[in-house]
């Protein structure tokens, strides 16, 4: 027997396993749409900075950034609607899963182009998520 056998018998004697329930991965409150909107936002400031610079060091570290800012609002986005949304919100809202399409769609466009338009519709479609997300708070 491994000694890591050993150490998980032990532990089950000290404190035996036993199923836990929940209808989310943590307690309600900790999904958000303002995470994915914080990103969304620092994309459209790099945009802008990117846009209004001549260095091109500077516009190269924007374009990075910027891709890992888009990728941010893309993992956001797909926390909250696996995680967060149910069946019951989709029968609601029939419109969310276009929603959260075209949200990802932009920010993977976002990665591409420095096109400032790119970015605040990015921003107006996480938006658009979140006043659904907080009806379904109520």
């Amino acid at each position: 027997m491994s000694m890591i056998d050993r150490l998980l018998r032990t532990m089950d004697r000290i404190a035996p396993p036993h199923a836990v329930f929940a209808h989310c991965d943590l307690p309600c409150g900790v999904y958000d749409p303002a995470q994915a909107r914080i990103e969304a936002q620092s994309v459209k400031a790099i945009q802008e900075k990117h846009n209004a610079s001549d260095d091109p060091d500077f516009r190269q570290r924007a374009i990075n950034i910027k891709e890992e800012r888009a990728d941010l609002v893309k993992h956001h986005l797909w926390v909250l609607w696996t995680d967060y949304f149910k069946p019951e919100h989709l029968e609601k809202y029939p419109q969310l899963h276009e929603m959260f399409w075209k949200a990802t769609k932009s920010a993977g466009e976002a990665k591409k182009t420095n096109d400032e338009a790119v970015g605040q519709r990015l921003i107006d479609e996480i938006d658009k998520i979140a006043e659904v997300f907080w009806e379904t708070k109520k």
